[in-house]
């Protein structure tokens, strides 16, 4: 069984779709045991017009990642928090208070990233920063090779 990590942001479209789907593709490559999922925190109120952001998906492609994207976005639920091993939300200004709000009993048990929305970072900034992050997490969740 592999270990999950949950990515969150607020409406399950953009940056938390871009990094479940960038991890999962770098776990396969690097066959780690673990699995990404993502959720919104407040998906169930967002307006997206579609199943995933034009911007996440176009990043995706730049990457080489094509990927099949059906689903649409999903509310976060206190078993995704509960099955999850590690959560990580996209911008502590913006999620931290969600958390508090809708689910404080896992504010403090939440990593936050420093990956703002589009009002405040254009797409192109905000999926290089969080390619820089899900890289680093893939290659800190790595088990140590042994040289001899």
């Amino acid at each position: 069984m592999k270990r999950q990590i949950l990515f969150l942001c607020s409406g399950n479209y953009y940056r938390s779709r871009f990094a479940e789907i960038l991890f999962n593709h770098l776990a396969q490559e690097n066959e780690l045991a673990w699995r990404a999922q993502s959720r919104g925190i407040v998906a169930q109120w967002s307006r997206n017009p579609g199943s995933i952001s034009p911007a996440a998906l176009a990043g995706l492609r730049a990457r080489n990642i094509s990927p099949d994207v059906t689903r649409y976005p999903m509310q976060l639920t206190e078993t995704d928090l509960t099955r999850a091993e590690r959560i990580i939300a996209m911008y502590e200004a913006e999620h931290r208070p969600m958390l508090r709000a809708y689910f404080p009993q896992w504010e403090n048990k939440t990593e936050f990233w420093r990956i703002p929305d589009l009002d405040e970072m254009n797409s192109e900034n905000a999926l290089a920063r969080l390619e820089q992050n899900v890289r680093a997490l893939t290659l800190a969740l790595a088990p140590a090779k042994l040289f001899l």
